[in-house]
């Protein structure tokens, strides 16, 4: 007979699945670096589940001479629905302890690698609207130019380097990705039958 109960040490790993989540809503979850000539220190786009944080203003300003649209946070309904949502992975995790059930980690897990993918879609399309929907009265206007910033990694925007990257809250949530990933592979590839 198969047993679909799951070991303690994954019932630990999901602790800390919920635990992260929670962690993840009181840390910026994504960030962008504006390095140029003129901003030695750098300007911080910092992306929370609820808010737009960092150099907001001054980019802001920045954005209005090449005819961006300026950044607020009640201009995205994501920042609304996030903290539900994080929330609700985290209280997932924690009834998963006592469901005890190997195949509800599983959808899980599947169910949180979807809600990722979405989310990069959702945040290529946001930053693609901003970069290619150009007020053409602008002050400074150069034919063909777009001032997307990149998914991730590194761009150039005329004298900008856009820098990309997960932050902290981000890494917690990609920690909370790998435990289950890895719960699964535990319980699934190792699991004998009793």
């Amino acid at each position: 007979m198969k047993t679909s109960n799951l070991t303690l040490a994954s019932k630990v790993m999901l602790l800390i699945v919920g635990l992260l989540f929670i962690a993840s809503l009181f840390m910026p979850l994504w960030r962008i670096e504006l390095d140029a000539p003129q901003y030695p220190e750098g300007l911080t786009l910092q992306l929370h589940a609820n808010k737009i944080a960092g150099d907001v203003d001054i980019i802001n300003g920045l954005n209005h001479y090449i005819g961006m649209a300026t950044l607020h946070t009640e201009n995205f309904f994501e920042f609304t629905i996030l903290p539900y949502i994080f929330g609700a992975f985290a209280l997932i995790a924690l009834v998963l302890i006592f469901v005890n059930n190997r195949k509800a980690v599983l959808g899980f897990l599947v169910t949180y690698v979807l809600f990722i993918i979405l989310s990069a879609i959702d945040f290529y399309r946001w930053n693609y609207e901003y970069g290619h929907n150009l007020d053409p009265n602008a002050a400074i206007i150069v034919p063909g130019m777009a001032y997307q910033p990149p998914l991730i990694g590194f761009k150039q925007l005329l004298n900008f380097g856009a820098f990309s990257i997960p932050d902290t809250g981000g890494w917690l949530l990609a920690g909370a990705g790998l435990l289950l990933a890895l719960i699964v592979l535990k319980e699934f590839k190792f699991k004998k039958t009793v």
